[in-house]
C-alpha cells in the first residue's frame, strides 16, 4: 500500500523551511534597523523562526532518507536512485546522487553554520543572518516543487512515481508499486562517494559566510571591521572546498579507469575555479590586516568566490554541458530559478559595493619590489590567472547557449583534448605560483631590501638544487619542462621549510600553517609531475589483437588478455588471472564465484561448497549466504617475480544495461609507487551461448580431449546422495571423475547418471572457468565405456591493463600537509577573533 504520509511531511517541511526562511530575513532586516530597545524583540524572534527553519530542513532530510532506507518506491527519488541491493553505506550515497538530495544537503549546511554564526558573532548576526535567510529562501525554492498555473517552482524529491511516470501500469492500478528501483549509479558505490560530496557541499555553504560577513560590512558602513571576522571562515572554507576536492580527485583514482585522479571535466574545473580565487581572496586578507592595503581587492575576491560557486551550480545543474561532462545532471526546469538565484545575489553584491565603493578606505602608498605587499598581490593575480584561463573555455557551452536564445549561431567548441589545453597553462602557473610562496615567505616575516633578499635565499637556493638534483637523478627526470616543476617544487619546500624552522625555534606554532601549506603545495606539485608525466603503463598488447573494434589503437595497445590460469610476462612480473570471485557479508577477503549459486534473493546464494579461509570455517556447503552487490565481480589477478607471489589484486567491473561494462580499479601500493591494475573487458558467462553436443567415448583410466584440454577419465562410484536430487528407493546414481590439468591448476569435473526404473536423468558439471559443459550420455557396462556429451564456449578471460604511477603517494602526503597548514592557519585567526570579540571589538 502507498504510504502518502511520509511524503506528504516531507513537502510540509519543505514548505515551512522556505516560508520561514522568508520570515527570518524579513525579521533580521527589521533587527538592523530597529531602535536599539526593540532590537532585543526582534532578535528574539528572528532566532526563534530561524530555529524553526532549522528543525523543518532537518525534517524533510529525515523525510527523504526514510523514504530511500524503507525502499518507498512509490515515490519517483527512491525508485530513481536506489534498490533493494543497496547497503546502508550505499543509501546515503542515493540520498545526494540526485539533485533534490543534494540541496537539501546544502540546505542542511547552511543551517548548521547558520547556528554556529548566530551563538559566536552577536554585533554582525543581524546582517549576517539577513543574507543566511535569503540564501536558505532561494535554496529551498529549488526543491519547494509547487506549481502555479504554467509557473513551476523547483522540483520536489517528494512525489509520487505515479505522478510523473505515463506508464500504463498506473492507468490500470494506480497503486502499482515497484518491487525495485533502478539502482545507484556504480561509480557512485563507492564509500568516498559517502564522504565526498558533504565535505564539497560544506565548501560550498562555507563559502558564503565571508560573503555575508562583507555584505554585512558594507550595510552596517564597517568597510574593514568584517575582515578579522570574515578571515578564519574564508580559510576554512578554503581548507573544506580543498578537501573535498583532494576527496573526488582520489574517488576518480581509485573508482574510474583513466588512470589518473584529475581530468579537467568541466564539473571539476567549476568547483576548482572557486577555490582558487578564495586562496586569492584569503591572502588579500591578510595582507590588509598587516598594512591596510588590498581591501578592494580583498572585497571583490570574496565576492567573485561566492558568485563563481553560484554559477558552478547553474553549470552542473542547468543541464546547459548537455555531454561535455560525465558528471553533469540533467535539467530539471530549474535552469530559469538557478540563473535567478546568481544573478539576484551577483546584482546584490555589485549594488552595495559600487554604492560604498568611494567610502572604502584605500592606501595610497606605492607598493615596491621589496615589500610583502607586492609579492602577495602578484601571487593573487597568479590565482586570478588561473582561474580565468580554466573557467573561460568551461563557460563554451553557456556562450553558445546565450548566442542561440538570441536568435543567433555559435559552433564553439570546448578544448579537444582538456588535459594537454589546461595543463600546459596551468602547469606554469602552479610552477610561478611556487616560486612566488618560497620568496614571498621571507617578505612576509622580515622587511627587506635587495642585500637582505640575497643573503636569506642563499642558502634555501644552494640546498634546494641540491635536492632537486637528487630528485631528477633518482627519479631520471630529463624533460626540461618537468626539471623546471622539480626546481620550482623543491624550492618552494625548502623555502618555506627553512621558515618554518625558525618559527618552531622560537616557539610561534601558531603562525606555522602558511609555511605549512606552501610545502604541502610544492609537494603536490613534484607528486603530480611524477605520477602523470611519467606513467608506466607495463601491460603492452605483443600479440597484435584487436579487442575491441570501437577501440582506439593506444587503447588496444595498452592492454592485455590473460587467459585463466595462463601466465603472462609483463615487464619484470608474470601475471595470472584466476577466476570471478565475490565479496560475502562476514567473510574477510573474496569468494570464488563458483562457490555460489544464485537464488531469487536479492544479494542471496547458496554455497556449492564449504566457504574457509585461511583454514576458517565461514559456511557449510548448503548455508545461504549474503553477497555484498551480487553484480559486481571481482577479478583474481597474481603478480609473480621470479617464481614467487609477490601480490594479489582483486579490479572489480559490473556489467550495466545502460552503460556498459562499469570497471573500478585496484592497486599495490608502495611508498614510491602504486601498480594500478583495472579491468577494460570480461567474457560473459552469464548466459553463454553454447557450442553444439560433442562426444567421447572412454574407459575408466582413460584420456580424451575436451576443447583442446587433455581430459582423463579417473573412474567412476555409485553414490547415496545427489545435491538438489531427493534419491528414492531402487534409485542408481553413477558419478563419472573427470580430471582437467588447466596449467597448474587441477580441475575435477563430476556428471551424473541417474537410473530410475526404466529411465534416466542426466545431471551435467558446468565449469564456467574452462567453458565445458559435460554430462554423462550413456554407460555401456560391456565395453567398461562411458559416453560423454560435452559443449563448449569461450574459456574465461579478461582484457586488463596495468600501469606504475612513480611517487603518487607524494602528492597524497602533499595535500594532507596543505590541509595542516589550513588548520593551523584557522585556529590562529579564530583564536585572534575570539581574544578582539571578547574585548568588545569584533
Amino acid at each position: 500500500m502507498i504510504n502518502t504520509f511520509v511524503g506528504n511531511l516531507g513537502h510540509l517541511m519543505t514548505i515551512v523551511a522556505f516560508v520561514t526562511a522568508i520570515i527570518t530575513a524579513f525579521s533580521y532586516f527589521q533587527y538592523i534597523k530597529a531602535p536599539e530597545l526593540e532590537k532585543a524583540s526582534w532578535r528574539t524572534f528572528s532566532r526563534f523562526t530561524f530555529y524553526v527553519h532549522s528543525i523543518a530542513s532537518v525534517g524533510m532530510a529525515i523525510a527523504l532518507f526514510e523514504i530511500i532506507y524503507s525502499h518507498r518506491f512509490e515515490y519517483f527519488y527512491a525508485y530513481s536512485h536506489s534498490s533493494v541491493a543497496l547497503p546502508v553505506h550505499y543509501m546515503i550515497s542515493s540520498f545526494w546522487e540526485g539533485q533534490e538530495g543534494a540541496f537539501i544537503l546544502w540546505i542542511f549546511w547552511n543551517v548548521v553554520l547558520g547556528l554556529i554564526l548566530i551563538h559566536t558573532n552577536k554585533f554582525w548576526e543581524g546582517p549576517v543572518m539577513l543574507v543566511f535567510a535569503l540564501v536558505q529562501a532561494f535554496l529551498v525554492s529549488m526543491i519547494l516543487g509547487v506549481v502555479i498555473g504554467d509557473l513551476k517552482i523547483g522540483s520536489s524529491p517528494f512525489i509520487l512515481l505515479r505522478d510523473v511516470s505515463d506508464a500504463p501500469i498506473f492507468q490500470i492500478n494506480p497503486d502499482f508499486i515497484p518491487e525495485d528501483g533502478t539502482g545507484l549509479n556504480p561509480l557512485l558505490q563507492n564509500i568516498w562517494m559517502v564522504i565526498h560530496p558533504p565535505t564539497l557541499f560544506l565548501g560550498y555553504a562555507s563559502t558564503l559566510v565571508p560573503f555575508a560577513y562583507l555584505m554585512g560590512g558594507l550595510i552596517m558602513k564597517k568597510y574593514s571591521d568584517w575582515v578579522r571576522p570574515a578571515l578564519p571562515w574564508a580559510i576554512f572554507s578554503a581548507m573544506i572546498l580543498g578537501m573535498g576536492i583532494i576527496m573526488g580527485a582520489y574517488w576518480a583514482y581509485v573508482t574510474l579507469n583513466f588512470g589518473g585522479y584529475w581530468n579537467w571535466d568541466p564539473v571539476e574545473n567549476a568547483v576548482y575555479v572557486p577555490w582558487l580565487v578564495m586562496v586569492a581572496a584569503i591572502h588579500t586578507m591578510i595582507t590588509y590586516k598587516k598594512s591596510s592595503t588590498a581591501l578592494k581587492t580583498s572585497i571583490v575576491l570574496v565576492i567573485s568566490s561566492f558568485i563563481l560557486v553560484l554559477y558552478a551550480t547553474f553549470l552542473v545543474r542547468s543541464g546547459v554541458l548537455g555531454d561535455s561532462s560525465v558528471h553533469s545532471f540533467t535539467d530539471l526546469g530549474l535552469s530559469g530559478q538557478l540563473l535567478i538565484y546568481m544573478l539576484f545575489f551577483l546584482f546584490v553584491a555589485v549594488f552595495f559595493s559600487v554604492k560604498e565603493w568611494k567610502h572604502i578606505p584605500t592606501s595610497e602608498k606605492e607598493a615596491s619590489v621589496y615589500s610583502r605587499e607586492f609579492w602577495i598581490f602578484i601571487g593573487a593575480t597568479t590565482l586570478g590567472l588561473m582561474a580565468f584561463q580554466v573557467i573561460v573555455p568551461t563557460s563554451i557551452p553557456v556562450y553558445n547557449a546565450i548566442v542561440e536564445g538570441l536568435g543567433g549561431i555559435s559552433n564553439m567548441a570546448p578544448p579537444a583534448d582538456q588535459v594537454g589545453f589546461y595543463t600546459k597553462f596551468q602547469l606554469w602557473f602552479a610552477v610561478a605560483l611556487a616560486l612566488l610562496t618560497g620568496v614571498g615567505q621571507y617578505f612576509w616575516w622580515n622587511k627587506m631590501d635587495k642585500k637582505d633578499l640575497k643573503d636569506a635565499l642563499g642558502t634555501p637556493y644552494v640546498i634546494s638544487m641540491i635536492l632537486a638534483a637528487a630528485i631528477i637523478t633518482l627519479g631520471k627526470v630529463y624533460d626540461v619542462s618537468y626539471i623546471v616543476v622539480v626546481l620550482a617544487g623543491a624550492f618552494t619546500i625548502v623555502a618555506n621549510g627553512s621558515i618554518l624552522i625558525k618559527l618552531i625555534k622560537s616557539g610561534s606554532l601558531k603562525l606555522t600553517g602558511g609555511s605549512v601549506a606552501h610545502i604541502g603545495l610544492g609537494m603536490v606539485l613534484i607528486g603530480v609531475m611524477f605520477s602523470s608525466g611519467y606513467s608506466d603503463t607495463i601491460s603492452i598488447n605483443m600479440s597484435g589483437l584487436t579487442y575491441k573494434k570501437d577501440w582506439e589503437d593506444e587503447l588496444n595497445k595498452q592492454n592485455v588478455l590473460l587467459w585463466i590460469n595462463k601466465p603472462l610476462q609483463m615487464k619484470e612480473y608474470e601475471v595470472i588471472y584466476r577466476g570471478r570471485h565475490k565479496k560475502v557479508s562476514g567473510v574477510p577477503g573474496y569468494v570464488k564465484a563458483d562457490l555460489l549459486e544464485s537464488t531469487d534473493g536479492v544479494n542471496q546464494a547458496i554455497a556449492l561448497d564449504d566457504i574457509r579461509i585461511k583454514d576458517k570455517l565461514y559456511h557449510r556447503k548448503g548455508d545461504t549466504v549474503d553477497i555484498v552487490l551480487e553484480q559486481n565481480s571481482y577479478f583474481k589477478v597474481e603478480y609473480y617475480q621470479k617464481d614467487e607471489l609477490q601480490f594479489t589484486l582483486y579490479p572489480m567491473s559490473q556489467p550495466n544495461p545502460t552503460m556498459g561494462l562499469i570497471s573500478s580499479p585496484d592497486s599495490k601500493r608502495y611508498l614510491s609507487r602504486d601498480l594500478y591494475t583495472h579491468v577494460s573487458a570480461i567474457n560473459d558467462y552469464e548466459e553463454p551461448e553454447w557450442k553444439e553436443d560433442q562426444f567421447e567415448g572412454a574407459a575408466p583410466g582413460e584420456q580424451f580431449f575436451i576443447n583442446d584440454f587433455v581430459t582423463f577419465f579417473e573412474g567412476a562410484e555409485i553414490v547415496k546422495e545427489v545435491d538438489g536430487v531427493e534419491l528414492m528407493e531402487g534409485d542408481i546414481a553413477v558419478k563419472a571423475t573427470l580430471i582437467i590439468n588447466d596449467y597448474d591448476v587441477e580441475k575435477r569435473l563430476e556428471p551424473i547418471f541417474l537410473i530410475r526404473g526404466n529411465q534416466v536423468g542426466k545431471i551435467s558439471h558446468v565449469d564456467n572457468d574452462l567453458g565445458i559443459k559435460v554430462e554423462i550420455e550413456n554407460i555401456v557396462p560391456e565395453d567398461n565405456k562411458f559416453m560423454f556429451k560435452y559443449n563448449t564456449y569461450q574459456k574465461d578471460y579478461v582484457v586488463m591493463k596495468a600501469s606504475i604511477k612513480p611517487f603518487i603517494n607524494v602528492l597524497w602526503m602533499g595535500t594532507i600537509i596543505m590541509l595542516i597548514g589550513f588548520t593551523v592557519a584557522i585556529y590562529r585567526r579564530y583564536d585572534e577573533f575570539t581574544k578582539m570579540r571578547n574585548k568588545g571589538l569584533e
